[in-house]
């Protein structure tokens, strides 16, 4: 089989699975819960919790290739208006940085050198910066012995590093009292409903039992349309297009879902996918022998408590047809304490073993 092209019967099949998994892969991406707890464990022993009660004068993110850009996104969002501090989300350490700021940054990449520069302005002009690394590399030593470095304690490949990233964004935020209400420090009950996700997902359990894999099957032959009906679940759209991309080589349009409902074009692809196309089209004819492009399909992501269909038809002012919905209500009811911060983890690891299913069974990820 060409790669590319997605073998479903891999999918029912966890020994086929496991044998071309030969990287670990969809292992390590079943590990979210276990970086939780280590982060949350390395936050502490950083000395995160103490900076509770410190009020900054702005909390900046700082942005940088992988998966900390979703992060920054997803904190933000979680952290919503009514944060009593600003939040910046920023690709380079700025000149303005002082002792009032409190910096959070997060890379898998030990060598970058942008950041390893940032770091060490940010420490030099005073900042209370927390760095979540490796140990070894210019990154860490720029801040060594001057930042709090939570490194990572579970490895993974890279992409699948999101868990730990929000983990200890998590840990600073909740310290610094920005959330309405803050997470303990051994932020357990994200590490519990990660844990119950790869439980639901493992190679074992059929496409009917296993959301990750009906959601793979779903997005199979098609151009996923990832739209958030609420700010963190427009973040959680953006890290879901990343994960197509990086797993299984998927082009994937991500966006809130009152922006991309104003592009006419997608308009008109999903209301053709929906109707069907008519059985005596000829694409020969019509399309001059050229294959027709992948038809759309539309996923509602959301983290709210409301239904993700009332909030589209009220931002938008329409019904979509053919809607998946990524809705975890059921895994995090309503009226769940951090309800919000908790279906976000959920649907960060969904949609990351979708990725690494569908990337498996197309052979886009390659034998280690």
């Amino acid at each position: 089989m060409s790669p590319g092209v997605l073998d479903d019967t891999l999918l029912a099949d966890p020994r086929a699975l496991a044998a071309l998994d030969t990287g670990g892969v969809l292992r390590s991406a079943a590990t979210a819960g276990a970086q939780v707890r280590s982060a949350a464990h390395g936050a502490q022993e950083a000395g995160v919790p103490a900076m509770r009660g410190y009020r900054p004068r702005a909390l900046v993110l700082v942005r940088r290739p992988g998966t900390s850009g979703a992060v920054a996104a997803l904190l933000t969002a979680l952290l919503g208006p009514g944060c009593p501090v600003p939040v910046v989300t920023v690709d380079q350490v700025p000149v303005w940085v002082g002792p009032l700021d409190v910096m959070w940054a997060h890379t898998a990449d030990a060598t970058d050198a942008d950041l390893a520069d940032g770091v060490g302005r940010a420490v030099g002009r005073g900042v209370e910066v927390v760095l979540s690394a490796p140990h070894d590399g210019p990154v860490a030593a720029a801040g060594a012995g001057r930042v709090r470095l939570v490194e990572p304690r579970v490895p993974v490949p890279p992409g699948l590093d999101l868990p730990r990233g929000l983990a200890v964004g998590l840990a600073v935020v909740s310290a610094l009292e920005l959330l309405p209400t803050p997470l303990p420090p051994d932020l357990d009950a994200v590490a519990d409903v990660l844990d119950a996700e790869a439980e639901r997902n493992q190679p074992g359990h059929e496409p009917f039992m296993n959301p990750a894999k009906a959601l793979a099957l779903r997005l199979d032959g098609h151009t996923p349309l990832l739209w958030g009906t609420d700010a963190a679940a427009a973040a959680l759209a953006a890290h879901g297009a990343a994960a197509l991309a990086a797993h299984a080589g998927v082009v994937a349009s991500a966006d809130d879902v009152g922006r991309a409902a104003q592009a006419a074009g997608l308009r008109r692809a999903l209301d053709l996918a929906a109707r069907g196309r008519d059985i005596f089209h000829d694409p020969f004819a019509d399309d001059l022998g050229e294959p027709a492009a992948p038809p759309p399909r539309l996923v509602l992501i959301a983290t709210d408590d409301e239904e993700p269909g009332q909030v589209t038809l009220r931002r938008t002012g329409r019904v979509w047809p053919s809607t998946d919905v990524l809705h975890p209500v059921e895994e995090v009811p309503r009226g769940t304490r951090h309800a919000a911060v908790l279906r976000a983890a959920v649907l960060a690891s969904r949609l990351d073993v979708a990725a690494v299913y569908l990337g498996l069974a197309s052979r886009t990820i390659e034998p280690a």
